[in-house]
């Protein structure tokens, strides 16, 4: 059984993720995030749910305790977030990490908007953990499953992904965690 943590577990993409993967056969999610009541029973049952926040370190290390799979789907102040879920990590043990990135943030010069998730892709880039950073470009609702995915260094192509494309990608990674190890990733439809 490999127990997947979901960090910002009520976020639009990460509802989707859950959506995806709470019926994999072995696999058991946890749900981390700051308010319970912001996500369905519906969705949430048969996942275990933790209430904290990303900025509290010990709130991240008590979550991380014991789970094999790290997938960060958050807002806000990322840089500080990522180093507390690298550092938890470090201190539990645990390697695989998916983050959520952007689109553009290669880009030079360098939006203000994507500052935060510039730094969060750096600081799992230097973290020595098995990761994957996925950059997808915007989202959209699109009841499809669409997508392509381009290396870092190549050029960014496509156009709006669904949710549901990039919960499917995500949710792959999670059975098969091996894949996309070390890679930073565009993710579009094509």
């Amino acid at each position: 059984m490999k127990k997947v943590l979901i960090i910002g577990a009520s976020g639009s993409l990460a509802q989707y993720v859950i959506e995806a993967s709470k019926n994999l056969e072995n696999i058991e999610l946890t749900l981390f995030l700051r308010n319970k009541t912001r996500i369905s029973t519906e969705l949430s049952d048969g996942c275990k749910i933790i209430e904290g926040d990303a900025l509290n370190f010990n709130d991240i290390k008590n979550a991380v305790a014991n789970q094999d799979i790290v997938y960060v789907n958050l807002e806000g102040n990322l840089e500080l977030m990522s180093k507390n879920i690298v550092k938890a990590m470090q201190e539990e043990g645990v390697k695989r990490i998916i983050a959520i990135s952007s689109i553009g943030i290669y880009d030079q010069p360098l939006k203000p908007v994507l500052v935060p998730y510039r730094k969060l892709a750096d600081v799992i880039e230097n973290s020595g953990l098995d990761y994957t950073i996925l950059r997808p470009d915007w989202f959209t609702n699109a009841d499809e499953i669409d997508y392509s995915v381009t290396i870092k260094g190549l050029p960014e192509t496509g156009s709006a992904i669904s949710r549901k494309s990039i919960a499917d990608f995500i949710s792959k990674l999670f059975i098969y965690p091996n894949l996309y190890v070390n890679e930073n990733l565009g993710i579009s439809k094509p």
